[in-house]
């Protein structure tokens, strides 16, 4: 799973960090999702779930809770919702946990295309039960990262069968979803290849390098899309300073899918 290893680089950093910073009322992080630091009654009674283990700094009922709120928007401190849409009391938590809505009344892609299915599925590879990927991380399925011992919170008994791990994938893809159809801006068209290849590489390497990246601000520049890809891809192809086969073939595969020309625009999706 050597193509799967700068995706969970980046995510096991990032959850280092949120780990270390947690605090009561605090940010927090579960995989890429954001959420706050609160005691367990006070998320459930929001609506809100609770995740064990990101709050460690902290008495043992606080922990990381996470809500979607709104339409389509995602409960986040307002520092961090990019597209400066948010509406209050819709959020547990400090005033400044708010709910993020997307960037216009358009509904985000809650899936992506066949086409872009098949290229996860063939780079992450299918593991039916948690295991150590190259650089100890468990996995399972078609690359979902495990957020707790065992991997309890994936709603599917172990060994999992190709359905299941397919149900999981799309589930944990809608996170990468948002990011990506957030971070650009809606004057930016893609087909729904072109968005495919780029959840693709978001689901490999994470939402926050995804926002930061060059090829994100190229694209918002107004550049050619076929270009920024074809330029910026192939340069997230390392893992711990090392140039990666799979990743190469990976980055290749996605550059592909995006220059397949397609008639459905999805991006923005109204």
């Amino acid at each position: 799973m050597e193509h799967n290893m700068l995706r969970q680089v980046f995510l096991a950093l990032a959850l280092t960090l949120s780990v270390a910073q947690a605090a009561l009322n605090g940010a927090c992080t579960v995989g890429s999702t954001p959420g706050v630091c609160l005691s367990t009654s006070s998320c459930t009674g929001s609506g809100g779930t609770t995740h064990s283990g990101y709050c460690p700094n902290d008495p043992s009922n606080v922990k990381c809770c996470t809500k979607s709120c709104g339409s389509g928007g995602t409960c986040r401190f307002t520092s961090s919702c990019t597209t400066g849409k948010t509406q209050t009391g819709l959020c547990p938590g400090p005033s400044t946990f708010t709910c993020c809505l997307p960037k216009s009344g358009c509904a985000i892609p809650t899936s992506v295309n066949s086409a872009t299915l098949i290229l996860i599925k063939s780079s992450e590879g299918f593991v039916a039960s948690p295991a150590p990927d190259p650089i100890g991380l468990p996995t399972v399925g078609y690359g979902h990262l495990c957020q707790t011992k065992g991997c309890s919170e994936v709603p599917y008994s172990f060994p999992l069968t190709t359905s299941t791990a397919s149900s999981l994938l799309a589930s944990d893809l809608k996170t990468y979803i948002s990011c990506v159809y957030n971070d650009i801006s809606t004057s930016v068209k893609l087909n729904d290849n072109q968005f495919g290849a780029l959840v693709s590489w978001a689901f490999n390497v994470g939402c926050g390098n995804v926002a930061s990246s060059t090829l994100v601000s190229r694209l918002n520049k107004g550049e050619s899309p076929n270009t920024v890809a074809s330029e910026e891809l192939p340069k997230w192809n390392k893992a711990g300073g090392s140039v990666l086969p799979g990743l190469v073939t990976r980055r290749a595969n996605e550059v592909k899918l995006f220059k397949t020309a397609s008639s459905t625009i999805v991006h923005p999706s109204c």
